[in-house]
C-alpha cells in the first residue's frame, strides 16, 4: 500500500499515564471536534486503511493565548522525522484517525481536538487529564530555484523532511540538461574507489568529499534502483542505466515529487530579490514576488544556456557581496590556428583519441586535460599540446622505416606506407613542417613523436559540457548556506568546483543538493 507524506499530526507515546480526576483545564475546553484546512493539498488523498507519514506540532488548547496555542507538547518538525501510522487502525487517538482522512499530500490542516477525541480523563506525559488539543504543522516554506539534478534532489530531500517545497524552473520543464546527458547513455556515476573518486575534484576534493560522505556513488545507484532503474559498470568504470536512457528516470522522478506534494512552477525565471527581500520571478503572466522561509539556489553554471544554465544569477549574488570565482569553460575543446586548407579538408576527422574541428580540437582526452590546459592558457596566453602520432614505434625505427626508397611515391603516400599514418595525421605533419617536409627526415621523425599543437583559448562556455568557477566554497557554511545571505543555500554546478566527465559531475550535483537540503532543515529547526 502506498505511503503518503502529509504535513500534519502526531501520536503520543502513552508514557506517564494517570487516570486520577482533575479540575477543568485553566485554558478552557474545545466544544466540538473540528478540521480546518489552511492549505488544500494537490497530491494523493489519505483514506482509511492506508499507511501515512505525517509531520505535526501539538499544543495544549488555551483560549487565553494567541491562536489558542498553549504549551507545545510535541513536534515532529523539531525532530526532523515524520510519524507513520495506519489510518483507522486505532494506533493513534480518535482525533487523528478521523482528522487525517481526506487530507491530500501537500495540504495543511489544523485539528481542534476536544478531550473525548484525545486522551479524555487520562494524563499522558506532559498533557494534563481532560485537555483539549490543537494540532497543526505551521507552514515552513522552502523555495528551490533550478530544476536540474541538484535542485530536484534538494526538493526531494526537503519534502521528505516535512517542509513545504516550491520548485521553480526557468524553462518549460525540469531536467533538460539531464536529458541531454542521456543522449550519451546517461553516465550517472563512476566505480572508482572512494579516494580516487574524491581526487577527481582537484583543489576541492576535501570539500566535495564531505558532500559525498552523505551521498556517494553507491547511494546514487541505490536511489536509481528505487525507480526500477538498474545500473551496470562499463569497461571504463563508468556507471550507466541498463537501458542507457534518461527520460524514464526523469519522468518517474518528477512524478514522484508531485505525488509527495512538491509544487512545480515552470517558466519562472529568477530575477533576484525585490527591495522587501521577496524572491522575484519573471513569468509568462508578468512579474511575481514570492516569500519563503528558506531558499535553495541550484541555478547551474554557464554551459548550455539554451537549457537554462546561463550564469545570469552572478550579478544578483554579487550585489549582495557574495564572492564568486569567474565562470570558465570546463570539459571543453580548444581553438587551434589551423590553416584554411587543413580546416576545410579535415574538419571533423578523428585523430584518436581526439577530433580535429574547424576551430581546433575536441574529444575525451582533451576534456580530461582541459582544466590544466585552460589554467596554462590563463597564465601564459597559450598552451602547447604534444602529440605522439606513432606511439608504437621509437625514433630509431621511424628513421629506418622512412629512409626506405620512395620509388616515385609522394612523401604523403610514403608516410602512409612506411609510418602507418592516415590522411589527417599526414596533413598535420605538413601543417607543422610545411610542404617541403620530406626534405628533412630527422625533423619529420621528431615531429611524428612530438608534434606541437598551440592551443589559443578554450571554446566558449555556451557550447561546453560544464563550467568551472562559481560561488566560492568559503562563502558558504558547512550546510552550503551563504554567509552573506542567511537562509539562502546553494547547490550544484553554480558552486566553485569542477570535475572531469565520467559521472563525477552528476554525483557531486546530487550530493550537494542533499547537503544544502539538510542545511536548510537544520537551520529552520533553530528558528
Amino acid at each position: 500500500m502506498r505511503r503518503l507524506l502529509l504535513p500534519l499530526l502526531l501520536s503520543l507515546a502513552a508514557v506517564g499515564c494517570s487516570s486520577e480526576p482533575s479540575g477543568p483545564p485553566p485554558g478552557g475546553t474545545i466544544a466540538a471536534f473540528e478540521r480546518i484546512d489552511t492549505q488544500p493539498g494537490n497530491g494523493a488523498e489519505a483514506v482509511t486503511g492506508q499507511k501515512v507519514s505525517v509531520h505535526y506540532t501539538g499544543w495544549i488548547y488555551d483560549e487565553r493565548a494567541d491562536n489558542k496555542h498553549g504549551k507545545t507538547f510535541d513536534s515532529s518538525v523539531e525532530r526532523g522525522e515524520p510519524f507513520t501510522f495506519t489510518l483507522g487502525a486505532g494506533q493513534v487517538i480518535r482525533g487523528w484517525d478521523e482528522g487525517v482522512v481526506g487530507m491530500k499530500v501537500g495540504g495543511k490542516r489544523t485539528l481542534m481536538i476536544p478531550p473525548e477525541f484525545g486522551y479524555g480523563d487520562r494524563q499522558v506525559g506532559p498533557i494534563p487529564a481532560g485537555s483539549s488539543l490543537v494540532e497543526v504543522r505551521p507552514p515552513r516554506r522552502v523555495a528551490v530555484i533550478g530544476g536540474g539534478p541538484a535542485g530536484l534532489f534538494a526538493a526531494e530531500r526537503l519534502r521528505a523532511a516535512g517542509l513545504d517545497v516550491d520548485l521553480y524552473e526557468a524553462k518549460g520543464s525540469p531536467g533538460r540538461k539531464f536529458l541531454i546527458a542521456g543522449k550519451g547513455g546517461l553516465n550517472l556515476t563512476h566505480s572508482d574507489p572512494r579516494p580516487l573518486f574524491d581526487s577527481r575534484y582537484r583543489e576541492q576534493a576535501a570539500s566535495v568529499g564531505q558532500w559525498l560522505d552523505g551521498f556517494d556513488a553507491q547511494a546514487l545507484r541505490d536511489w536509481a534502483a528505487g525507480f526500477g532503474v538498474e545500473t551496470y559498470v562499463g569497461s571504463s568504470g563508468r556507471v550507466f542505466p541498463v537501458d542507457r536512457k534518461a527520460a524514464p528516470l526523469l519522468r518517474g522522478w518528477v512524478r514522484r515529487l508531485k505525488e509527495q506534494g512538491v509544487r512545480l512552477h515552470v517558466n519562472h525565471r529568477w530575477q533576484g530579490w525585490g527591495e522587501d527581500g521577496a524572491l522575484r520571478f519573471a513569468t509568462e503572466s508578468g512579474a511575481l514576488d514570492v516569500r519563503a522561509d528558506a531558499t535553495v539556489l541550484a541555478l547551474g553554471g554557464g554551459s548550455w544556456p539554451q537549457l537554462g544554465s546561463d550564469g545570469a544569477w552572478v550579478p544578483a549574488l554579487q550585489a549582495h557581496a557574495v564572492d564568486i570565482a569567474p565562470l570558465q569553460s570546463a570539459n571543453c575543446g580548444f581553438d587551434v590556428a589551423w590553416t584554411p586548407f587543413f580546416a576545410q579538408r579535415h574538419a571533423g576527422a578523428p585523430l584518436k583519441p581526439v577530433v580535429a574541428h574547424w576551430h581546433g580540437l575536441n574529444g575525451s582526452l582533451i576534456y580530461a586535460l582541459s582544466a590544466d590546459l585552460r589554467d596554462t592558457i590563463n597564465r601564459d596566453g597559450h598552451a602547447t599540446l604534444w602529440l605522439d602520432l606513432v606511439p608504437g614505434r621509437d625514433n630509431a625505427r621511424l628513421q629506418a622505416d622512412l629512409s626506405q626508397p620512395r620509388k616515385g611515391r609522394s612523401f604523403g603516400e610514403h608516410l602512409r606506407r612506411q609510418a602507418g599514418l592516415d590522411a589527417v595525421k599526414t596533413a598535420l605533419v605538413f601543417e607543422t613542417l610545411g610542404k617541403d617536409a620530406g626534405n628533412d627526415l630527422s625533423a619529420v621523425v621528431t615531429t611524428l613523436k612530438r608534434l606541437p599543437l598551440r592551443l589559443l583559448r578554450p571554446r566558449p562556455m555556451a557550447e561546453v559540457i560544464s563550467t568551472a568557477g562559481g560561488v566560492r566554497l568559503d562563502a558558504l557554511d558547512d550546510g552550503l548556506m551563504l554567509r552573506a545571505l542567511p537562509g539562502v543555500f546553494c547547490a550544484g554546478e553554480m558552486l566553485d568546483w569542477e570535475a572531469p566527465t565520467g559521472g563525477y559531475l552528476l554525483t557531486a550535483c546530487y550530493a550537494s543538493g542533499l547537503r544544502a537540503a539538510d542545511g536548510v532543515t537544520a537551520w529552520l529547526a533553530t528558528r
